[in-house]
């Protein structure tokens, strides 16, 4: 079966969600798009907010590709009410143009629109990539997040809810869907709208053969991509009894299990790490984190035992 590491192909480098004026981000899309272009990534979607109350926008930003950028369709969409009460957010990209809008006039939850699941649902058959939003910025459960069964990751890294809130994780919730057998991945993304530091701050790494706009939603529905604020991971291995990990110069290469399984290396300008799976018996899925001497982090996708 092959991953992220083993998988035809090279890494792109690209941003999963950033809005313009199109809702409620503060740069006409052309500009959005010029700035990834310009910082070096080779491809992003704009997802914008699917509310009435911007028209239910589908933003179109086929226009500003060129041959070594591209652009994803995609939206925010809103529908139901969370357990505590507040509007579901959900990543969808890879949209086609004519995705029907649910009930969402505003940004208040309206009694008796479609749910989060169903709205999930409909996003993944119409061909997108479907991640979670912000778990933490949003105060979901985990009885919220196992509803939507139709997630292909949780957005576990959120640099704007960062910038904005101190509330970027999601990774309690990934890791407890994982623990419980769900095969869900992981996505670090900006949320950037460019009204304060926001933007270029975590993102995905994505392997396929082109940096092209359908290669690279089936690149993370299939989980050959990691995601980062920088370090590179290079290989993630399971050996009989240890898991190998190859990556840019890191002080700590941490793997993580179910429940309190996790091990990690420490060092200066480590580039290999091998680290014995003798805590992990009992886990049947790992992931691995590589961290720089800066603090900056990358993070797998879950690997099966």
């Amino acid at each position: 079966m092959t991953d992220a590491f083993t998988a035809p192909g090279r890494f792109w480098r690209g941003n999963l969600h950033t809005h313009s004026t199109r809702s409620d981000g503060v740069l006409e899309p052309e500009e959005v798009c010029r700035r990834y272009r310009d910082e070096g990534y080779d491809f992003m979607a704009l997802t914008d907010h699917f509310v009435g109350f911007y028209k239910y926008p589908m933003t179109d930003t086929r226009a500003f590709r060129t041959p070594d950028f591209t652009t994803i369709i995609g939206a925010e969409l809103h529908t139901g009410r969370q357990s505590n009460g507040e509007l579901w957010h959900i990543l969808a990209v890879g949209l086609p143009d004519d995705f029907a809008p649910p009930e969402a006039p505003h940004f208040s939850p309206v009694e008796g629109s479609e749910s989060a699941a169903d709205l999930a649902f409909r996003a993944r058959n119409a061909g997108a990539f479907v991640a979670i939003a912000h778990p933490q910025w949003s105060g979901l459960t985990l009885a919220d997040a196992r509803t939507v069964e139709a997630a292909h990751a949780v957005e576990t890294y959120n640099h704007g809810c960062w910038a904005g809130c101190d509330r970027a994780d999601g990774f309690a919730i990934n890791d407890l869907l994982l623990s419980e057998g769900r095969r869900i991945n992981l996505v670090a993304t900006d949320d950037a709208h460019f009204s304060e530091p926001d933007h270029f701050g975590g993102w995905v790494m994505v392997k396929a053969e082109e940096n092209d706009p359908d290669a690279l939603v089936a690149a993370l529905k299939a989980g050959h991509n990691y995601s980062t604020q920088g370090p590179e991971i290079r290989r993630v291995e399971l050996t009989e009894k240890t898991i190998e990990v190859e990556c840019s110069a890191a002080v700590s290469v941490i793997v993580q299990g179910h429940g309190q399984a996790a091990k990690a290396v420490h060092g200066l300008s480590m580039t290999r790490a091998s680290l014995p799976l003798e805590r992990f018996r009992k886990s049947p899925w790992l992931r691995v984190t590589v961290v720089d001497r800066a603090g900056k982090r990358a993070w797998s996708n879950p690997v099966w035992k």
